[in-house]
């Protein structure tokens, strides 16, 4: 499989643009700068988008998500736009009952939690992300040379959430799973690893530049859980790129102790969450790799001296990658002041 000719990354919209250089291990003259969860709820524009429209129904409405995908871009100048959905969109669109309760988060009608469970999971048909391809034709016809970065969830954080039924503090029913009934385990994760793949899939022909797979709950487990009981499952996900040269982010939350197993899945930059500086990510993953991230989102809501000397701080460190796009340790937070964000942006690409 390879790109269409008329593909952002082909036709001269995106290949050079700074982030696509630095995903690829060049230094740009600016270093780029997007944000986690920049479409969202930080905005009053997405607040106001968002009245009378549930969460999930947005996501799959072309002209909603293709409008709040391009919110941040507008406001903030960043250097890339992150497709807005939600990572229990493949599975919605697979057949399975999830909605996104307001404070909670997704929540799961019929937690998966047995052989039986898992075998009533139906293969996806690639005809249901239809509303997906829109929305990124949409978004990527309107932001030009701007790359939009496709977003899928990770096999586990996904299978989390469908075996705990919904949020969990420390995903152990489904740690347990992993161990009480192993071919049980695979079975999930080898059909949330195609959904999300082909979720991926849908998004990079569709014009994404490139494909971040968050792995939010990966902090959870041991190096030896997530190398035999995991990573195999993630690199499924990713194999559906296969023939697409396209850059692939891998990040998790907590997941300092797995950085380098989470690189060996294929992917070509690493994201590194705010728990550990980005020169000691990059010691750990033994150097070469790009680094994205890792400003503490706590930091956005202190004094202006303190985060610009923090901001600095992450842009000095990542300095010793081969290259560096600065993101947050994590997603923006909903009471964010949005100047904010701008206040970092304009920072970035002046001292890069």
């Amino acid at each position: 499989m390879t790109l269409n000719s008329d593909h952002p990354l082909l036709d001269g919209r995106t290949a050079n643009s700074p982030i696509i250089r630095a995903y690829r291990g060049d230094r740009p003259e600016t270093t780029p700068v997007w944000f986690m969860r920049q479409a969202g709820r930080s905005l009053p524009e997405y607040r106001k988008l968002r009245e009378g429209n549930e969460m999930l129904e947005a996501c799959l409405t072309p002209d909603l998500a293709s409008e709040i995908t391009m919110q941040p871009v507008r406001r903030h100048n960043v250097d890339a736009a992150i497709f807005f959905s939600d990572i229990v969109i493949p599975a919605k669109l697979a057949g399975v009952e999830v909605e996104i309760v307001p404070g909670r988060g997704p929540v799961f009608a019929n937690p998966v939690r047995t052989a039986a469970d898992v075998a009533k999971l139906h293969p996806i048909d690639p005809a249901a992300f239809a509303p997906i391809r829109e929305a990124v034709a949409q978004t990527v016809a309107q932001l030009g040379t701007t790359p939009l970065i496709g977003f899928a969830g990770a096999p586990f954080t996904l299978a989390s959430y469908m075996v705990e039924g919904g949020p969990s503090k420390d995903q152990q029913r489904a740690r347990t799973l992993m161990y009480s009934d192993p071919q049980t385990w695979a079975t999930l994760l080898n059909w949330c690893a195609d959904i999300a793949g082909e979720f991926l899939k849908a998004q990079i022909e569709a014009g994404a530049s490139a494909a971040q797979l968050f792995d939010s709950w990966v902090g959870s487990l041991s190096e030896q859980q997530y190398v035999r009981r995991v990573a195999p499952h993630s690199k499924r996900a990713l194999s559906h790129l296969r023939g697409y040269d396209v850059p692939k982010v891998h990040f998790g939350v907590g997941s300092g102790e797995v950085l380098q197993a989470m690189h060996s899945i294929g992917a070509d930059v690493m994201g590194v969450d705010w728990r550990i500086p980005l020169d000691e990510a990059d010691r750990r993953l033994g150097g070469g790799v790009p680094l994205q991230g890792n400003i503490d989102p706590a930091l956005l809501g202190a004094p202006w001296h303190v985060l610009e000397a923090h901001v600095r701080d992450v842009m000095s460190r990542g300095r010793v990658a081969p290259s560096h796009v600065v993101n947050l340790g994590h997603g923006v937070g909903p009471d964010t002041d949005p100047d904010v964000l701008t206040k970092i942006v304009e920072l970035v690409h002046q001292e890069g």
